[in-house]
Formats: structure tokens, C-alpha cells, sequence
């Protein structure tokens, strides 16, 4: 029993195994004999496109090479009918998968070179709708393979593409919200409200754009914490992106106390004025420092200015020195910041007259 074992598993699978890896063995040695010659010819050119492009194609290259060994070699195999039928199957299958797995790289490969070129980094924009345009390549790339394969298994595709033409109504029905998602994505592309990595305001929380999906875009909040946003209701609403101002605002009420002279007004609010054009990042056309309002608590004064930088650290540090020196000056000058105050009197109420 154990000899008729040991003869029906070795004979003719052993020499299939032994087929199989001698193909991705000849198919390897192909790719490393190919490989020196052909990084020698790519270091005559100025570019590393084909440096790339050899280092992405070296492993699926071998896997096709295997696989075509293998098919070729397929007809000598000790097999029957159906098993011969079932590795032809195989091959093919294995064969759309590693074209796709190439074809994947090759997106990749497309993106992150024209990521570097120069219109591309001069337009920010740009680089997040190739991100965007390489993720539907790869759907529709993942949709032709998948025919293909249906193709190679005998699956009428003709008849395929005519049942989803009857069936396409009530597709469109039931996936009508992950449409809604893939067209918002593409709106998202082309309208540009955001890229990945801006720091955005939506609905009620700030946070950085971290991905931008075919489905959905992932916000990382202030707290740390991943807010997942379909894409469909995302274009419909108001962002207010942070990454587009070219200067960040200063703006601050000061309220001194009552007790503050005209004269000492006069004299804060120029010396208020001159701490702020002394900074060296200040944009000096739209300063303001105003007299406001007689406040019941207080005199306030409207302090508003623009500075030269879009760092946001840098933004705090300059802020926080102009209210230090805003300090030094209201004391300097003897006056005080007012506290909100209510005063209350006291009033004895008035007995009633008696009677005569």
C-alpha cells in the first residue's frame, strides 16, 4: 500500500513540482544574467526613468518568464486532459496577475516622476490630482485584468457585458452612493479645494488632510485622531483651508482702565503702533491701531496687522512677544489693562409715610 502511495504521488507530480521549479529557476536566471547589461545601456542616459523602470520590472519580468517556461513545457508533462487544462488555467491566471502587478508599478513609477518635475512642484495642486488620477488608473487597470482572466477561463465576457447592460439600472440603484463617493473624489481632483497634507477647517474640528481615497479622505484632528469623511458629501461642503494664506493675521481688543488720560491714549497707541512696525516679518500696509470705544468697563483699543509667514510656530512666537512689549508700554505710559468690572449700588429703601 505504502510503495503504491509513494508511486502515484511521486511520478507524476514529482516531475510537474520539479517542472514548475526549474521554470521560475531558468526565468530568475534570465533576469540576473539580463539585468548588468541592461543597467550598463541605462547609465548612458541623463535620466533615471530606465534606472527605475528595470529595478520595478527585474521580479515580474522574472515571474512571466517562469510562467511561459512552464507553459511551453506543459505538453511533456505526465499529465491527463483535465490536469494539463486546470495548470493552463492556472498560468493564465497567475500570467493577468503579475501583468497587473507591472502595470501597478509602472502607475507608480508614471506619478512619482512627474511628481518631480518642475510645473509639478511649482503647482502643489498638481501633484494631488496625480495622486488622485493614478488611484482610478489602477481601478480601471484592476477592471481590464479582471475581463481578461474571466476571458482565459472560458467566461463569455460578451455576454458578461450584456447582463451588467440589463443589470446596469439596478447596479446603479444599489451603488448610487459609491458613485456619489468616486464623482465627489473627482471633483475633489479637479476643483482642488484641498490637497493631502493642507490643514483644513470642516464642519466643526481642524485637522490635516492625511489621504485622500477613491471612497473617502482621512483628516488627522488636532487631538490625534483620524476623522474618515466620505467624498460625496465632502464636495458639497465648506472647507476653509489654512495651507493658501500667504500671510497670517494679528488681530487683538487691548481694554485699558477708565482711569487713562487723553494724553496717555495718544501716547500708546503710537508707541502700540511702532512695536508692531518694528517687526521685521511685519506687512507694513495694513497696520491698524485704533481708538475704539468707550466701553463700560474699559477704553479698547482695535489692534489688527498682517505678518510675513505661513509657519504657524513662527506665527505664535511673534505674537507673543508684541503683547509682551504691548504690556511693557501700557505700563510705561501709567496706565493698566482694564478687568471686566459692574458696579452696584446700594440703595436704602424709603419707609413708607405714616399716616396722620
Amino acid at each position: 500500500m505504502i510503495a503504491w502511495i509513494e508511486h502515484t504521488v511521486s511520478a507524476p507530480w514529482t516531475i510537474t513540482l520539479t517542472a514548475v521549479v526549474i521554470a521560475f529557476t531558468v526565468g530568475r536566471f534570465i533576469v540576473r544574467l539580463a539585468r548588468p547589461l541592461l543597467v550598463r545601456l541605462a547609465g548612458h542616459t541623463h535620466t533615471e526613468l530606465d534606472d527605475r523602470l528595470i529595478a520595478m520590472m527585474s521580479s515580474p519580468l522574472g515571474l512571466v518568464l517562469a510562467l511561459q517556461a512552464l507553459r511551453m513545457a506543459s505538453p511533456w508533462l505526465p499529465l491527463d486532459g483535465r490536469a494539463l487544462t486546470t495548470l493552463g488555467d492556472a498560468i493564465a491566471i497567475v500570467t493577468t496577475l503579475a501583468v497587473l502587478w507591472t502595470a501597478f508599478r509602472g502607475i507608480d513609477l508614471v506619478r512619482s516622476v512627474l511628481e518631480r518635475r518642475a510645473w509639478a512642484i511649482a503647482r502643489p495642486s498638481s501633484r494631488s490630482l496625480l495622486s488622485i488620477s493614478a488611484r482610478f488608473a489602477k481601478v480601471g487597470v484592476l477592471v481590464i485584468s479582471v475581463i481578461i482572466a474571466l476571458a482565459q477561463l472560458g467566461v463569455s465576457v460578451a455576454s458578461l457585458v450584456a447582463g451588467l447592460g440589463i443589470g446596469g439600472l439596478a447596479v446603479a440603484l444599489a451603488a448610487q452612493k459609491t458613485l456619489e463617493n468616486l464623482f465627489g473624489t473627482l471633483s475633489i481632483g479637479v476643483d482642488q479645494p484641498m490637497r493631502e497634507g493642507d490643514l483644513v477647517k470642516l464642519y466643526d474640528f481642524v485637522g490635516t488632510v492625511e489621504q485622500i481615497g477613491l471612497r473617502s479622505t482621512r483628516i488627522r484632528t488636532l487631538d490625534r485622531t483620524i476623522i474618515t469623511v466620505p467624498n460625496g458629501e465632502l464636495a458639497n461642503q465648506r472647507i476653509e483651508s489654512f495651507a493658501v494664506r500667504d500671510r497670517l493675521r494679528f488681530a487683538a481688543t487691548i481694554g485699558l482702565v477708565h482711569g487713562t488720560t487723553s494724553q496717555q491714549m495718544r501716547t500708546i497707541l503710537a508707541e502700540l503702533e511702532a512695536i508692531l512696525r518694528r517687526q521685521p516679518k511685519i506687512w507694513p500696509d495694513g497696520v491698524v491701531v485704533y481708538f475704539k470705544e468707550l466701553a463700560p468697563s474699559s477704553l479698547d483699543i482695535e489692534i489688527m496687522a498682517w505678518f510675513q509667514t505661513t509657519d504657524g510656530t513662527e506665527f505664535q512666537g511673534i505674537r507673543q512677544d508684541i503683547l509682551l512689549d504691548f504690556m511693557a508700554a501700557i505700563e510705561r505710559n501709567g496706565s493698566a489693562i482694564a478687568l471686566p468690572t459692574r458696579t452696584v449700588r446700594l440703595a436704602t429703601p424709603v419707609p413708607p409715610a405714616t399716616p396722620t
